[in-house]
């Protein structure tokens, strides 16, 4: 075996999902990016395990580019996190099979909230898909890992629909180099913006 041969096997692999990735999308994301947008309250991102990492880096995402958004891991969120969240809110659950359990015990309560729902998911036809306002799908031919089963190529996926989001609403909101300087004063781009501006 060739560990480099296996390497950009992953590369290569991950990089065609995202190519086809761009070529499927659909109305459905220019929907998502204008209830974002027209949103009086904040995003809440939601999601567990590797889902829940990658929720965690598209809400970050989202607030240094002008968006105010947070992340409510899943299982938190069922014991008393969810008072975190307000009608005005929009919630962007995450699940690659649209049936992870932790996840649709939170449906229940942000439907008497009243806050809207976008998932992020490979399955259209899945129980989260159908309970949200919006869905956001996905496909993708196998997983990048020897055993086709560790969220790979579909975490990746799921990280590039975040940062898709993230540009269009930073690029509605008209979003500035000084509002981003404000947001990320610190490390080298902090210095380097503070120096440019």
């Amino acid at each position: 075996m060739s560990i480099l041969y296996e390497m950009k096997r992953v590369i290569e692999l991950e990089a065609s999902s995202i190519k086809a990735l761009s070529e499927k999308i659909g109305s459905n994301y220019e929907v998502a990016v204008n209830l974002i947008h027209n949103c009086k309250g904040k995003v809440v991102v939601t999601g567990v395990g590797k889902s829940g990492h990658v929720g965690k880096k598209i809400a970050a995402s989202l607030a240094s580019t002008g968006t105010p958004a947070f992340f409510v891991h899943s299982t938190e969120g069922v014991h008393g996190d969810l008072g975190m969240i307000q009608k005005d809110d929009v919630v962007i659950l995450i699940s690659n099979s649209g049936e992870t359990q932790e996840v649709l015990n939170l449906l229940p309560s942000l439907d008497k909230i009243g806050s809207k729902k976008i998932v992020i998911t490979s399955k259209s036809e899945s129980t989260l898909a159908k309970a949200c306002d919006i869905y956001l799908a996905y496909e993708y031919e196998k997983e990048a890992d020897h055993l086709r089963l560790a969220p790979t190529t579909s975490s990746t996926i799921t990280l590039v629909i975040g940062d898709a989001l993230a540009v269009a609403l930073s690029i509605l909101k008209d979003f500035k180099k000084e509002e981003f300087h404000l947001f990320h004063p610190g490390g080298s781009l902090g210095t380097h913006l503070t120096n440019e501006l």
